[in-house]
């Protein structure tokens, strides 16, 4: 594996590939890689010739109160499991490297509506910073491909548009979360919960599929299930950020008529914030 930290590094080594014949995938994270990461990667290595890893802490997606400083940065174990599984090229730059001396007053991308609402609402700033670094990373490296988890949705739907109207050549793909055996999404915060904590977090997947099933058996009173659901979070020690049922596509808030939803949910566990989702598709024959 090709291990670099500059862009102009990358771009040759890549032009060598790309003069070659050789398609080339791009997998963003943010380190500490787990085995969510590992399989995008795979998917990644599946598709395309040319397997590309970055890693980067993004500053400008981290409010003022969130965890930029002690979020877990792990180059050489990173470097290590990247190998391993064949990835072929690590980029880990530099904040420098990335926006300038001055990140904050640097150029940045703001992709309105999906950008507002949802996390969005919660952490104001954070999906334009999210915007900015992947417009960056997409110029950077131009893949054909690149592939984001589906436990951050409504990131990937934000990324999906912004590539489209900006008008980058990339195709934007979408792997499904990868989970515990007990459900819980595997996210490099997980390492934040303590013991009771972590038997506690299932519980927040497992209410996303006891919505789905009320769903699928019928229930349209969105509001009231949502509301019900965050109920039962409360209770188990959640603090709500938001649940909402929505179109699975303009995230506004379902109706009778949508067949393809999301639940979306956001809750405070002790300090960690933990976010996950789950799609329902009705067939046109579900009752309204």
């Amino acid at each position: 594996m090709h291990s670099v930290s500059r862009i102009s590094e990358a771009r040759a080594w890549l032009a060598e590939r790309r003069s070659a014949g050789h398609s080339i995938g791009l997998v963003p994270t943010m380190g500490n890689i787990h085995a969510g990461h590992l399989a995008l990667l795979e998917r990644c290595r599946e598709e395309c010739a040319c397997s590309v890893v970055s890693i980067f802490v993004n500053p400008l997606q981290f409010g003022a109160e969130e965890d930029f400083s002690s979020y877990p940065r792990t180059l050489e174990r990173d470097r290590e499991a990247l190998a391993a599984n064949g990835c072929e090229l690590l980029l880990h730059p530099s904040t420098s490297e990335v926006y300038g001396a001055h990140p904050e007053s640097s150029t940045s991308v703001h992709v309105p509506g999906l950008a507002e609402s949802h996390c969005g609402a919660s952490r104001p700033g954070h999906f334009d910073g999210v915007a900015t670094v992947v417009t960056r990373l997409l110029n950077f490296v131009e893949p054909d491909r690149a592939y984001f988890g589906l436990k951050d949705y409504q990131q990937f739907l934000l990324v999906q548009k912004l590539a489209a109207e900006l008008g980058f050549a990339t195709r934007i793909v979408g792997v499904e979360t990868c989970r515990e055996a007990d459900g819980l999404a595997i996210s490099s915060r997980n390492a934040y919960l303590s013991e009771a904590e972590r038997r506690k977090a299932p519980t927040l997947h497992r209410t996303l599929r006891a919505i789905a099933a009320q769903i699928a058996a019928g229930a349209r009173d969105y509001r009231q299930l949502a509301a019900e659901g965050g109920e039962g979070l409360a209770k188990a020690g959640f603090a709500l950020d938001y649940l909402d049922i929505c179109h699975a596509h303009s995230l506004e808030p379902a109706g009778p008529a949508d067949r393809q939803l999301v639940i979306l949910a956001a809750a405070l566990l002790g300090a960690t914030r933990l976010i996950d989702n789950l799609r329902v598709v009705l067939d046109s024959s579900s009752a309204a």
